[in-house]
């Protein structure tokens, strides 16, 4: 049976969250602040600043507060043929060297040192592959790639693959006869699985726009006057996971805000266009997550203990060095089962709700699970084969070793970004952690005050106020509620808006345009 999936776009003005379902089930959650410059995918034209041959890596300096670090095996075999070219970019400001007929070199050697193939100042073209962790930079690569819908774009290799999930052996060779027909020389390319079926016009289309991006960038080069300097910039998160993550069984994307849902569109209307009308504007006044019941399942989906059924809980610990997950069966009933039968039954509870956890908080790295002892080694090897069948949805690359006999299995996970770890204890708005809080009786006076110092003195008519959804029944309740006495007092311009993710007695003001309006407690009304 298909999974039906939708996607959900908050855009707000200082972060963008995305939350994809699987049949209403939330199974990734994204999120990105505004401000945020670096992104997996970026490419730079930077100098290297140090070189460190007891690592055979150097460290490059792409602006980031942290050098970033560029190992020798990840120059590339071609970096000794894009470093020549480079040169010649460089050294004509007004005429674009053409990169077909750049000249080839000799492969550079995996045995190689660093010390003899770089030298400090060098300018370098990089790609960062994995975001900064911690306490560590970016991590660099001159092997530089663009993935597109159907095809994935290498500069300076000359090599056609076809992804292995393409079984049909005659369909592979077709794919492979047609790349090699309309590709230009000196580059590679990497057919991606969705790929399969698809006409030469479409692939020859994308092969057209992957060129184009690598020219604009080559352009960017010639004119670039300061290092480190842009040259590249990743696809927006949004577009970024469409790219990879969209399917058929894509019901639904809805989107909060015009500029973003245009965007999509347009990307969607590009690589589908007969499913371009699954992309929607979402105008409710309610917050979106909030609607599609996104906020609550984000709340009882992080955190450290994480429910899942008959009262059984896992407890998920982060380390500098590893994730560790523990499975408890907590206060379940175990009826008539035996304690064996009882474990399975657990454990492949613990399995479904892990695979869906690793997913979601994209978990990566050294991942250890400690589930409840079982005795019976087929017992542990159903839950091994039923981990490796749950994680097949997982697109990062992944591998699970089999239970050891304490009944433990380590997982390890590819990791480009940090954990998405999002706070789900809320901290008191109100008192800032001091116990002592205004008579929330009053509470409706504080935020009159709040109105009327808007109204009278900023002069602002038309703005929402956002409240926990227990206080917005009590401000609406009755036939003539507070919320419409202030109407009547302050104009129809003031707006009640219930928000799940607020705590009790915290609110937040937003004008016409969504913008939030800072009234915390220091402005006070008298």
């Amino acid at each position: 049976m298909d999974v039906t999936s939708e996607l959900y776009i908050d855009v707000q003005p200082k972060k963008i969250s995305i939350a994809l379902t699987e049949d209403k089930r939330l199974a990734e959650y994204q999120e990105e602040e505004q401000s945020l410059s670096f992104s997996v995918g970026n490419v730079y034209l930077a100098k290297v600043r140090k070189l460190m041959p007891g690592l055979n890596a150097c460290f490059v300096n792409v602006g980031h507060e942290r050098d970033a670090f560029l190992h020798y095996l990840d120059l590339g075999l071609q970096f000794a043929s894009y470093a020549k070219y480079l040169k010649q970019v460089q050294s004509d400001r007004k005429n674009l060297y053409s990169f077909e007929k750049a000249s080839i070199l000799p492969d550079l050697p995996k045995e190689g040192s660093v010390q003899t193939t770089l030298q400090q100042g060098q300018e370098v073209l990089v790609q960062i592959v994995k975001e900064p962790i911690s306490t560590k930079g970016p991590r660099l690569t001159c092997d530089l790639s663009f993935p597109g819908r159907f095809l994935v774009f290498t500069p300076f290799g000359d090599k056609v693959s076809v992804s292995t999930k393409i079984k049909s052996s005659a369909e592979r060779a077709r794919l492979k006869q047609v790349i090699e027909s309309i590709k230009p020389k000196n580059c590679g390319i990497i057919v991606r699985t969705v790929a399969e079926g698809k006409r030469t016009g479409e692939l020859d289309a994308e092969m057209k726009v992957l060129v184009s991006r690598w020219e604009d960038i080559l352009r960017k080069v010639q004119q670039a006057k300061e290092l480190p300097t842009l040259v590249y910039e990743e696809t927006s998160r949004t577009v970024g996971m469409l790219r990879d993550l969209f399917n058929p069984g894509f019901e639904n994307i809805f989107v909060n805000r015009e500029d973003i849902y245009r965007e999509v569109h347009d990307y969607v209307s590009l690589i589908a266009p007969d499913r371009a009308d699954v992309v929607k504007l979402y105008k409710g006044s309610l917050p979106i997550f909030d609607n599609f019941d996104i906020t609550r399942q984000i709340k009882s989906g992080f955190g450290r203990t994480v429910s899942y059924k008959h009262g059984a809980y896992l407890i998920i610990e982060h380390t500098e060095a590893l994730h560790v997950v523990d499975v408890n069966s907590g206060n379940r009933n175990h009826g008539g089962d035996s304690q064996e039968a009882n474990a399975l039954e657990v454990n492949l509870g613990a399995a479904e709700e892990l695979a869906r956890q690793l997913r979601l908080r994209d978990m990566g790295g050294i991942i250890v699970v400690d589930f409840i002892d079982m005795k019976l080694a087929e017992d542990r090897q159903q839950l091994y084969e039923r981990m490796c069948e749950l994680m097949k949805r997982d697109r990062a690359r992944h591998n699970i070793l089999p239970l050891s006999k304490f009944c433990l299995m380590q997982i390890t996970r590819q990791r480009v970004r940090p954990v998405t770890d999002v706070a789900v204890e809320e901290s008191c708005p109100t008192c800032q952690g001091t116990g002592q809080i205004k008579s929330s009786f009053l509470f409706h006076k504080v935020l009159e005050g709040k109105i009327k110092f808007l109204y009278y003195k900023l002069g602002i008519k038309r703005f929402t106020l956002h409240v926990h959804p227990y206080v917005a029944a009590y401000l609406n309740q009755g036939i003539i509620s507070l919320c419409r006495k202030w109407q009547f007092k302050y104009g129809f311009g003031v707006k009640v808006i219930p928000s799940q993710k607020l705590a009790f007695l915290q609110y937040e003001f937003y004008d016409k345009d969504g913008q939030e309006i800072d009234m915390k407690e220091e402005v006070e009304i008298r």
